[in-house]
């Protein structure tokens, strides 16, 4: 078994520049890639996107290509395809890739595995036909294809540069349906002042609104009771707004509602974690050179918490010269820089904090996709006496299905949190085992590298 001073699991702006720098210092360095080729989700697709999907997708994704050719020049051993699926307090990280297993030991060990988009639970939510707005995008980076007659719904910066992106493809949304609660503008504006420092951003939002608007698509905002009708697929989209009552038809919806950090592999490896109120959601807890409660785990990127992508190619690279122990005035200027674009991350956490329908969904709502559990079901075990989400895990199955409590975890926890008026982080959420993710028996049985050791 080959053990590496740096193992790195996932290839997006965290990954890219943490590997990069790490190789550049004189570590040996291993990037594991659940995808094909580099760039994550945020840049996928870049090494092989045109001039013209490039275009559509704008400058800030075209950023991507530096950092993917810098890493491809680093040295660093890249391994696409490889799905982690275990790793052991040893700091062994097994994975499947080829279709058997393989093992490579670690001296230390970063986690750049991004966000995920938050569960949008309303009734309807799980037809054929719903999406997420990162579904749409994924599909459009991979492939050039664009959703058509695509409704698009809820809050939250992707919802706009996705509308956006459609609009510049020419095959602008049937409408954008937003959920945020009235006052939110109100109640941001005190962070303006010092958002200003990060100022670009602001106007990339407004330019983005007014290119959706000037294009002709349906605005609406403010909305409330959304609920997406259909029988065996999605057809249409109610809601209200402005009193009056609502009703699009359209068979392709796209939901969201922010992202948050994805905590698999923190939680697997039981690094502590504390509830972001601002954010709501859990965020690993970091010292300041971003290593967790678990002596060797590293974190950088959105599954530290949600920053944006320049942020995380800055903190992955700030992690890697603090393993490297290079903590030089190169690092100072890369910690000033990323102060500066953390700087307008209050605004946005205000305007943007998730509806209060989706963190306390209708009890005939599911939440639960996988085992169909509703939001009710949860709440009448929770009156039974379950204390917490392994609790309800055990006794419903909620968080045992496919997507291993990704989709529903937070929404679960909130639940159960407001059904007992206690704070999140007493709440707390599932305790995740390996595998991470399905993988055959086969694959699970068999490691690739066993004749060699």
């Amino acid at each position: 078994m080959k053990t590496y001073d740096l193992v790195v699991i996932g290839a997006g702006p965290a990954g890219l520049a943490a590997a990069t720098e790490a190789a550049k210092a004189g570590l040996s360095v291993a990037l594991l890639d659940e995808q094909t080729a580099p760039g994550g989700q945020i840049y996928r697709g870049i090494e092989t996107a045109g001039a013209h999907r490039t275009a559509i997708l704008g400058k800030d994704y075209a950023e991507g290509r530096d950092l993917a050719a810098s890493f491809r020049a680093s040295g660093a051993d890249y391994m696409p395809g490889a799905l982690v699926w275990n790793i052991g307090t040893d700091r062994v990280v097994e994975y499947s890739g080829n279709g058997s297993s393989h093992r490579i030991g670690s001296k230390a060990i970063l986690s750049a595995t991004g966000a995920l988009e938050r569960p949008m639970p309303i009734p309807g939510w799980t037809l054929p036909g719903v999406t997420t707005a990162g579904a749409l995008q994924i599909l459009l980076k991979a492939a050039g294809i664009v959703q058509e007659d695509a409704l698009i719904v809820g809050s939250g910066p992707l919802l706009w540069l996705l509308a956006a992106q459609m609009v510049d493809a020419g095959c602008p949304p049937r409408a954008v349906v937003e959920n945020l609660p009235k006052g939110r503008m109100t109640a941001a504006a005190r962070h303006l002042a010092r958002a200003m420092r990060a100022r670009e951003y602001l106007v990339k939002g407004v330019l983005l609104m007014r290119k959706v608007r000037a294009a002709g698509v349906p605005v609406h905002r403010h909305a409330t009771e959304l609920a997406i009708e259909g029988e065996t697929s999605a057809t249409a989209l109610t809601f209200m707004a402005r009193g009056k009552a609502h009703r699009i038809e359209s068979a392709s919806i796209a939901l969201h509602q922010g992202v948050v950090p994805n905590q698999q592999v923190t939680r697997l490896m039981r690094a502590d974690h504390v509830w972001d109120a601002s954010q709501h959601c859990f965020r690993p807890k970091l010292d300041g050179s971003g290593q967790t409660s678990v002596p060797g785990l590293y974190v950088a990127g959105d599954g530290a918490g949600i920053g944006g992508a320049r942020a995380a190619a800055m903190q992955g690279r700030l992690v890697a010269l603090a393993i490297a122990g290079k903590q030089d005035e190169r690092a100072s200027r890369l910690s000033a820089a990323l102060a500066r674009e953390g700087a307008v991350r209050p605004l946005l956490e205000t305007l943007y904090a998730p509806a209060p329908e989706v963190l306390a969904p209708a009890d005939t709502t599911i939440v639960c996709r996988c085992e169909e559990i509703t939001a009710g079901t949860v709440r009448r075990t929770v009156d039974l006496g379950a204390p917490g989400p392994n609790q309800i895990k055990s006794m419903l199955r909620t968080g045992m299905g496919p997507c291993q409590g990704r989709v529903c975890g937070l929404a679960v926890a909130a639940i159960i949190a407001a059904r007992k008026g206690e704070d999140p982080q007493v709440t707390d959420y599932y305790r995740i085992r390996p595998p991470l993710k399905p993988i055959p028996l086969l694959e699970l049985a068999s490691f690739g590298d066993m004749a060699a050791e």
